[in-house]
């Protein structure tokens, strides 16, 4: 009797779960979270935002999202462990996630490997679209060259001649660089490029990173560095003077996850791509910050914007597709579109890019915190390179 009672028990629990996978998406989402909180504890908050606005409204076709996330220690083994768990004991429908370029990169090598779809939701190496792009593997951020194509013309208006770098030693900071150059030397023949410095990530030794530029006496900088190695460059920088009289453009500084933590050390004058949520007065955006603020009482940050626009594109691209069947998911994204608080974004065929764009503007000071000021919105769809190049950068991918 007992055991019948217990084989009978187990059947029901079997049963009550496959109900309930059938009434939910799972979706399977893997980052950096211990490494770089400062952007991914607000794209955790954007996600849960997302999640919550699409299941109060039925969810997707009827069913319900689940969020099951992963930690992969800014390592690209981890990450791909943590994709083979997901699969194996969470049954997820979908991968999404990363952070850092070489943790995306091995995720969509992962994709194209078990031929499982696979949003790459931050990441912003070129090659997760281009080289080592293939069916499998989407991109929502803007990438490295989409951005930086957005300051190239600001710098090149700036008509310094000798520029310095200084960058993070690791595939997006060198797939920014190589960018850069190749686009302002178009842009500016006569530039002269006079110093280079690659800094371990997380580890840059600021004070020779900063008497290194300043002996090759540039007109102007261009930096790459972020997060905690970027606060390091700045307070150094701003001590030794480095920054004076020089124009600077920098990728991502403009983030109010970076700038929050310069405080009143925040540089004045650098040309950035960034977020000012504080104002941003479209209906779209208006909408999503009320909700997150009501929700978290807090502001988002540029992390918040990625993690919810990832989760509405893949409800979109699940309600496209009718199920969460790779291969449908696939066609769906294909030219998907989706709203978000930028506005309407599209998943590009041609090479799995969307057109989310970024916010390029200069950095200032108010009320002792850094603050985007003279910005404008640049949509991606004009960043980007024309087909014909497409196919050679992305030969391999069907």
């Amino acid at each position: 009797m007992h055991k019948r009672f217990t084989a009978f028990v187990a059947a029901l629990a079997w049963g009550l779960g496959a109900a309930q996978a059938q009434d939910v998406y799972t979706i399977g989402e893997i980052n950096s979270y211990k490494a770089q909180p400062a952007f991914l504890e607000p794209y955790k908050k954007g996600m849960e935002l997302a999640v919550a606005q699409v299941n109060a409204t039925g969810g997707v076709g009827g069913k319900k999202l689940r969020l099951v996330t992963r930690d992969d220690n800014g390592n690209p083994g981890d990450a791909v462990r943590a994709a083979e768990e997901l699969i194996a004991r969470e049954k997820v429908d979908v991968l999404m996630g990363s952070f850092l370029s070489h943790v995306g990169l091995a995720l969509t090598d992962f994709a194209q490997q078990k031929k499982r779809f696979f949003l790459a939701a931050e990441p912003l190496t070129d090659k997760i679209v281009w080289e080592n792009g293939n069916r499998y593997t989407f991109r929502l951020r803007p990438s490295t060259y989409m951005q930086v194509a957005m300051l190239v013309p600001e710098a090149a208006a700036m008509k310094k001649k000798r520029w310095a770098i200084v960058y993070p030693n690791y595939e997006y900071g060198q797939s920014a660089v190589a960018t850069f150059k190749q686009l302002l030397k178009a842009a500016q023949p006569d530039v002269e490029f006079v110093a280079e410095q690659a800094a371990p990530l997380g580890k840059v030794d600021a004070g020779s990173v900063v008497q290194a530029l300043a002996d090759a006496k540039p007109d102007a900088i261009f930096n790459v560095l972020f997060a905690a190695d970027l606060a390091k460059f700045v307070r150094e920088g701003n001590t030794r003077g480095l920054f004076a009289g020089k124009g600077v453009v920098s990728l991502l500084s403009g983030e109010p996850e970076y700038l929050d933590t310069l405080k009143g050390e925040a540089p004045e004058g650098w040309i950035v791509t960034g977020y000012p949520w504080y104002a941003i007065h479209t209906p779209d955006h208006e909408a999503f910050l009320d909700a997150y603020k009501k929700r978290f009482k807090d502001y988002p940050r540029a992390g918040s914007v990625v993690g919810y626009n990832a989760i509405q594109s893949i409800a979109a691209g699940l309600k496209k597709a009718g199920s969460a069947d790779t291969e449908k998911l696939i066609a769906a994204f294909r030219g998907l579109e989706v709203r978000t608080p930028f506005g309407p974004i599209t998943y590009r065929a041609q090479d799995h890019q969307s057109t989310m764009g970024a916010y390029v503007g200069k950095t200032g000071l108010y009320g002792g915190k850094g603050v985007m000021v003279d910005f404008k919105y640049m949509d991606g769809a004009k960043f980007q390179p024309s087909d014909a190049e497409v196919k050679k950068l992305r030969p391999a991918a069907p």
